[in-house]
């Protein structure tokens, strides 16, 4: 079956276990078809179509049955104002802080998804990519949700809110803007907010979701850097100038203006530039 075909199917898998189950698979199985691939060029054979049961058609326009992404029933999605505060000093508290952060990863297994299936036509090393997030935010839902049923809780036990995906519909029609706006901008947030969680939540004696976290952020800058480099490479095959066009895809988006402090130091690991930083600053 083709990948991106493949990735719009897990996207539309509504259980979310199950959803990060195939979503590891899918990026498995695409790194074992990439080197079976390769053994084939190097041993001279012609033949590149499909490799085994799995192929990667770059052009193929997709069309969903179903609106996109599946998801559960519970949690209750409300806006973002309407979710309560939550504080990890009580165990209700932190268990509602943890199902959040679990929420947030649920939704970025959907984001990384949906940029393989939606936008033809880009490098093939883009769709890689992009599975290889899904995969890494499917191990990080999954290590959260482990955490949760530890604190006596389940994912859909909290109300939560849609700002991810909002802002993936809204850039659901030019594969720059999502760049620009949902990895190197909403998820780039992570980078700023997870030491002080980390520091909160090591307050509070919860050492395990101090070290998820150090999972978490470790990937988030290399799923940021993806985002940074597409972005780039996007602005350089249109013309167009990274550093003047961001500001603009901010508000023709209407996505939200970030405020310090920023983790300068994952910023830069993650290839924001000193000048893109300084942006931000200003």
């Amino acid at each position: 079956m083709e990948l991106r075909s493949r990735a719009l199917h897990v996207l539309l898998i509504a259980e979310p276990q199950a959803k990060a189950l195939a979503a590891r698979e899918l990026y498995d199985a695409a790194i074992a078809a990439e080197a079976e691939a390769s053994e084939r060029q190097e041993a001279g054979d012609d033949d590149m179509g499909a490799v085994g049961a799995v192929s990667l058609d770059t052009a193929a326009l997709l069309t969903p049955d179903t609106e996109p992404p599946g998801r559960p029933e519970r949690p209750r999605l409300l806006a973002a104002l309407q979710v309560g505060s939550r504080s990890p000093f009580t165990p209700e508290g932190r268990a509602a802080l943890i199902h959040a952060i679990a929420h947030i990863e649920f939704n970025a297994i959907n984001l990384a998804l949906d940029a393989v299936w939606r936008f033809p036509g880009m490098p093939r090393q883009y769709y890689l990519d992009w599975l290889q997030v899904a995969s890494e935010e499917a191990l990080h839902f999954t290590l959260l949700d482990e955490h949760l049923r530890g604190l006596g809780k389940s994912y859909g036990d909290f109300d939560a809110h849609d700002g991810l995906w909002t802002m993936a519909m809204r850039t659901a029609g030019d594969v720059l803007a999502r760049m620009a706006l949902v990895p190197r901008t909403l998820e780039a947030r992570g980078l700023d907010a997870t030491p002080p969680l980390q520091a909160k939540f090591a307050k509070a004696g919860d050492a395990r979701a101090v070290e998820i976290l150090d999972v978490i952020l470790r990937d988030e800058v290399g799923h940021v850097r993806i985002g940074n480099h597409w972005y780039r490479h996007l602005c350089r095959e249109r013309g167009l100038d990274p550093l003047t066009l961001y500001p603009e895809l901010v508000e023709r988006y209407e996505a939200p203006r970030l405020r310090p402090p920023f983790n300068v130091e994952a910023r830069s690991a993650a290839g924001f530039s000193d000048e893109e930083i300084a942006y931000l600053s200003s």
